[in-house]
């Protein structure tokens, strides 16, 4: 009899797991189940692309009916899981028997935290390509555009929307946007990129309570001001979909908790990958669970080598990695970045269009760096954070690279 792998999600962790373990030469049966009966999709663009209308929804789909037959991939959407009998070997599902399987791969990725001030039309989260839909439906009617949460989910959406020629206002209580993401510095930065788009920023702000209806809104605001704004985006974060694993017995602690293989702790043969799944990483020593398109790329890859190689697996050491597109800066961040770590900063972005800052947590080495529109040391940071490189070493390597951008003419 094939043996059973059973794929729980059907976004970018779940896809690729599948695909990865037909590359590995996987001859068994892959069952691919998603909560949505959408076909899988690509979500980085929902926020970018998708939203502005300048790419379809069909330009984002992951995994098409007829490529899924070619792999002798089943796809089973619009069934979300409700439970596993790790015992049994069984997959509870929603609308459907129980399924069978062998290995199990758990890649049911994370939500948008909820909105705390309630969910009726006109406030709007970001997550799904339903919630994009619903988000450009309102936005295509115009007025003013308030979102709550200065992230990278709710700065792209204000980009998109000022560049659909909206009156946008970014609200968020940190005095300076993701200062606890880089520091206050590079944060700056950030606000003032907004600020020069025409964004209206209200930072070191909170939000009390949002009155009206769709359409004319009005946010009451802790420094005792009102905005109004005919359609709300709150980006507030996200939360991993761990709920359905509370009677599974598997150890859930914010995500699915794995071992340096990515497998539960308890059950060798249950696997996690992406927004979802907390494992050991080796170099870091510690339990970590990352929300990053790239993170659920390359942990797909790692568990499936490891369903095909069980005798020999591989442990996942990623150096981490994000971008953000915001305007007219493509932002792409390599390792660990703020926190307690020390950083310097080349170039600038007013004088020369692009900069990035290194980190160091030892002050000698490099742990991490955040880069801006500069692929040349993007490439020598990634290259550094495999090889092992100080931050003085990559100063002298970057800083001969700067020169001021010439000035248009007025």
């Amino acid at each position: 009899m094939d043996t059973v792998t059973a794929i729980v999600g059907s976004s970018i962790g779940g896809v690729r797991t599948a695909q990865s373990l037909r590359l590995e030469g996987y001859e068994g049966r892959i069952v691919l189940v998603g909560e949505e009966t959408e076909l899988p999709y690509d979500k980085p663009p929902l926020s970018k692309a998708v939203l502005a209308g300048t790419r379809t929804e069909a330009s984002v789909c992951l995994l098409n009916r007829d490529q899924a037959e070619e792999l002798g991939i089943e796809l089973e959407l619009g069934h979300a899981a409700t439970g596993i009998d790790v015992a049994g070997n069984l997959l509870q599902l929603q609308g459907r028997e129980a399924l069978r399987f062998d290995n199990l791969v758990i890649a049911t990725g994370a939500s948008a935290r909820p909105s705390p001030w309630g969910h009726r039309p006109g406030i709007h989260v970001l997550r799904t390509l339903d919630d994009a839909r619903s988000l450009r439906a309102d936005l295509t009617k115009g007025g003013q555009l308030a979102v709550i949460g200065a992230g990278f989910i709710g700065a792209e959406a204000a980009a998109t929307a000022r560049g659909l020629g909206l009156e946008v206002t970014v609200i968020d209580p940190l005095p300076i946007p993701m200062s606890r993401i880089f520091n206050a510095e590079v944060g700056q930065w950030f606000g003032d990129l907004h600020r020069s788009n025409g964004v209206r920023t209200m930072f070191g702000t909170g939000v009390e309570a949002i009155d009206g209806e769709q359409g004319s809104f009005t946010l009451r605001l802790t420094n005792g001001q009102n905005l109004e704004a005919a359609t709300v985006l709150v980006g507030i974060g996200a939360v991993p979909n761990d709920a359905w694993l509370g009677s599974s017995g598997l150890l859930v602690d914010n995500g699915l908790v794995l071992d340096e293989y990515c497998r539960t702790v308890d059950a060798p043969h249950i696997y996690g990958v992406g927004d979802v799944a907390r494992w050991r990483h080796q170099k870091h020593g510690e339990d970590i669970r990352i929300e990053h398109w790239t993170n659920a790329v390359e942990q797909s890859a790692c568990v499936a080598y490891n369903i095909t190689h069980p005798e020999n697996p591989r442990a996942y050491i990623p150096v981490e990695y994000v971008w953000s597109d915001q305007h007219d800066w493509k932002i792409q961040v390599v390792g660990r970045v703020g926190g307690k770590a020390e950083h310097v900063t080349i170039g600038h972005p007013e004088v020369h269009g692009r900069f990035a800052a290194l980190y160091t947590v030892d002050g000698v080495n490099l742990s991490g760096a955040a880069i801006v529109n500069w692929p040349k040391a993007l490439l020598a940071c990634r290259r550094g954070m495999g090889t092992g490189i100080s931050v003085q070493e990559l100063r002298e390597k970057l800083e001969p690279m700067l020169d001021p951008q010439p000035l248009t003419a007025s």
